[in-house]
C-alpha cells in the first residue's frame, strides 16, 4: 500500500508539473524521425470516444450520450498522420465534438505551428470549419459516409484516429474512466501512448544490425 501511495504521489507531481506531457511530446519526435518525418507534423486527424464512467467519478466531472446511450465522458483526440497523439481533452458525455474542438483546436495549434489541415467526420459540420480557418489558420476536410454503404465501411483519414482509440483500449485503465479527474484522465491517456512509443522505438532500435567490429 505504501508503494502504491508513492508511485500515485510521483503520477500527480509529474502530471501537475507537465512532464508526461513532455515526455509524451519528445517520444513523438523521435518516432516521427524515425519514420522520416518532421518531428512537427502539418495536418491531424480529430475524432472523439466516449467511455462509460466509473462510479468515482463525479456527478459534476460526467455526462450522457444520447447518440451513444452512455454515461460518462468523452475522450477528444488530435493526432498525426501515423496515428500519434497531439492533443487530448477528455469532457463529460454531453459535450458536443463542435464545443470541444473549439478548446482541443487552438490549445494544439499555439504548440503545433506547422498545422494546417485537420480531417474529421460529419460531428464537425456547420460554422466550426469557417471559425478554424479565421481564428486559426487551419484548413477543416470533413470526410463523410456515404449513405449508400450499409455496414462497417473504411473511411479516408478518419481510420487513423480510430486506430489510436482502439490502441488505448489495450491499457485497462482506460477501458472506462475511473478517475475523478479530467486532467488526470488525460494524463493516462498521454502515458497509454508514451508508453506504445517507446516500445515501438525499442524494437526498431533492436532490429538495427549491429555495428561491425574492428581488429
Amino acid at each position: 500500500m505504501v508503494q502504491v501511495a508513492k508511485g500515485c504521489a510521483f503520477f500527480a507531481r509529474w502530471r501537475d508539473a507537465g512532464l508526461v506531457a513532455e515526455l509524451h511530446d519528445r517520444l513523438r519526435g523521435a518516432v516521427r524521425d524515425a519514420e522520416g518525418r518532421e518531428e512537427e507534423p502539418s495536418a491531424g486527424v480529430v475524432d472523439s470516444q466516449s467511455v462509460k464512467a466509473d462510479a468515482t467519478v463525479a456527478l459534476a466531472a460526467r455526462g450522457y450520450d444520447a447518440g451513444k446511450k452512455i454515461n460518462g465522458r468523452i475522450r477528444h483526440l488530435l493526432t498525426d498522420t501515423l496515428g500519434l497523439l497531439l492533443a487530448v481533452l477528455v469532457t463529460p458525455a454531453s459535450t458536443t465534438d463542435r464545443d470541444a474542438a473549439r478548446i482541443l483546436l487552438p490549445t494544439a495549434k499555439s504548440r503545433l505551428r506547422r498545422l494546417s489541415r485537420i480531417w474529421a467526420d460529419g460531428g464537425y459540420t456547420g460554422h466550426l470549419a469557417d471559425w478554424i480557418a479565421a481564428h486559426l489558420g487551419v484548413v477543416l476536410d470533413v470526410v463523410c459516409r456515404s449513405d449508400d454503404v450499409t455496414g462497417f465501411q473504411v473511411l479516408p483519414r478518419r481510420w487513423v484516429v480510430e486506430r489510436s482509440f482502439a490502441w488505448f483500449l489495450r491499457s485497462r485503465r482506460l477501458v472506462s474512466d475511473y478517475e475523478r479527474r479530467t486532467d488526470t484522465s488525460e494524463t493516462v491517456i498521454l502515458w497509454s501512448m508514451t508508453t506504445l512509443m517507446s516500445r515501438r522505438l525499442a524494437a526498431r532500435h533492436q532490429q538495427r544490425p549491429a555495428p561491425a567490429r574492428t581488429a
